[in-house]
């Protein structure tokens, strides 16, 4: 594991200062979802960050959550010490996931390293900047110090200590204030071989008035055979009065990778936020997405959508948080589970005191394809307000026999009509996404997981 960088920093603070680690011979300790709710670790020099997380890092244990009765989440069998960060020369070569894309610009993070970076040069000259966190620290500090983790902590369990205390080049947006963007800008986190620890870190800034397109792909370039490991960090604030449209595609294939991340999403006064992440491979994932309503007037819609296929285990804890009203939320995702699965969602809605007039909505709709995949909702309500409307929904569903029978009159195959079905179920938040080459590849990664699923699918449908 990589020494921290920076200098030495001050003897870390109460609210930074790591949990005891347990006493020998105790289970190990599980956790429950909670929000950040603000708790964020920055306002300090990165050097000073950096110790006070690997200090963190030094006590604290792989974490593990405990979900509800059936299964937990845990990382606790993985060999950190067998994973190491991986070196790459530049490569101006695009990835294959941005073929055919038109960009604003593109970051390309390969392992460790940054490979590769390009702005069009007419925004660069308008002020925005794209360039890696690490330039960013050094280039452009005043923004930086402002923003990074201002709502992200990092000593809550030792895998984001460790993103905190070693990522390496990592991601850095700034939009000026009043800027409108048309073409999307493209973040890509690839993992390029087993052993790979890849400790990213995304930071974004929509400045006043501001409206952008943001992409975020976390892939595997090839199929991952040995344990590896992407934890990562992302930040998104929208200053009043700035628009963001967001998508994170997370798609590691079925190979070893295991992925714990954090993500953050600010929306200022009359701000808006259309926010979509899309889950679709990996053997070990955990996300924890955050999306606060900070200023009078903000909104967002927030979208998601997971398919776990095969043994992949899959565990969400989406927030939807707001610190003042009147502000708007909605809260959509669907998921679908194949072959011996385990996905689970938990969504939160929370509204803090004072936050009256807000009015926002969770629901989660699932499909089951297979007998022994399990797939878990937890939706709930925290409400503080008395002045509020904050509700939630879901549904749990199945393949529709009849209407697979009626489609195969019509001409198409059984797999053709299953492929159309769990395809209609989640097109309702795919065509959101407004971008057509983005639309297609989650669609295509849909069609895939479904013909590797079939057999189950089939047995499935026997049984029944």
């Amino acid at each position: 594991m990589p020494d921290a960088t920076g200098a030495p920093g001050s003897a870390p603070d109460a609210a930074s200062r790591p949990a005891a680690t347990r006493k020998p011979g105790s289970p190990p300790e599980a956790t429950l979802n909670a929000a950040l709710a603000g708790r964020g670790a920055g306002g300090a020099p990165l050097a000073v960050l950096r110790e006070r997380a690997r200090a963190a890092y030094d006590a604290l244990e792989l974490p593990r959550w405990r979900r509800s009765g059936f299964w937990q989440t845990s990382f606790q069998e993985l060999d950190l010490d067998a994973l190491a960060p991986i070196a790459h020369a530049p490569d101006p070569r695009l990835p294959e996931i941005l073929a055919g894309a038109r960009s604003a610009g593109v970051l390309v993070q390969r392992d460790a390293c940054v490979v590769h970076v390009e702005l069009d040069d007419e925004l660069a000259q308008r002020g925005v900047i794209l360039c890696s966190l690490e330039q960013a620290a050094a280039q452009h500090t005043e923004l930086f110090e402002r923003y990074y983790l201002r709502r992200l902590p990092l000593d809550r369990h030792k895998l984001e200590a460790a993103s905190a205390a070693f990522w390496s080049g990592g991601a850095f947006l700034y939009v000026p204030p009043g800027l409108h963007i048309e073409h999307p800008f493209q973040i890509v986190y690839e993992i390029s071989d087993g052993g790979s620890a890849q400790y990213a870190h995304t930071l974004a800034i929509g400045d006043r008035g501001s409206e952008l397109r943001l992409r975020e792909y976390d892939v595997a370039t090839g199929e991952v055979a040995a344990d590896a490991l992407h934890a990562g960090q992302f930040e998104l604030y929208l200053e009043d009065g700035a628009r963001c449209r967001l998508a994170q595609l997370t798609d590691w294939g079925e190979g070893a990778v295991s992925d714990c991340s954090t993500s953050v999403v600010e929306v200022g006064r009359d701000a808006y936020c259309h926010w979509l992440p899309a889950l679709l491979g990996g053997h070990l994932i955990r996300h924890h997405y955050e999306l606060v309503v900070a200023g009078q007037g903000g909104d967002m819609a927030f979208r998601g959508v997971l398919f776990s296929q095969a043994h992949e285990h899959l565990d969400v804890f989406a927030v939807d948080l707001h610190e003042t009203g009147p502000s708007g939320g909605d809260v959509h995702w669907r998921g679908a589970a194949t072959g011996s699965s385990r996905a689970s969602f938990e969504g939160l809605i929370q509204i803090n005191p004072g936050a009256q007039r807000t009015h926002t909505y969770l629901q989660f709709h699932s499909m089951m394809l297979s007998d022994a995949a399990k797939l878990d909702a937890i939706p709930s309500v925290l409400v503080s307000a008395d002045d509020v409307s904050a509700s939630h929904g879901g549904t749990v569903g199945e393949l529709d026999e009849m209407l697979i029978f009626y489609m195969q009159t019509r001409g198409l195959t059984r797999p053709q009509a299953v492929k159309v079905i769990v395809e209609g179920f989640f097109e309702p938040l795919i065509v959101q996404l407004d971008d057509p080459p983005l639309e297609q590849q989650i669609r295509d990664r849909i069609g895939v997981k479904l013909a590797a699923a079939s057999d189950d699918i089939e047995r499935y449908a026997l049984a029944r």
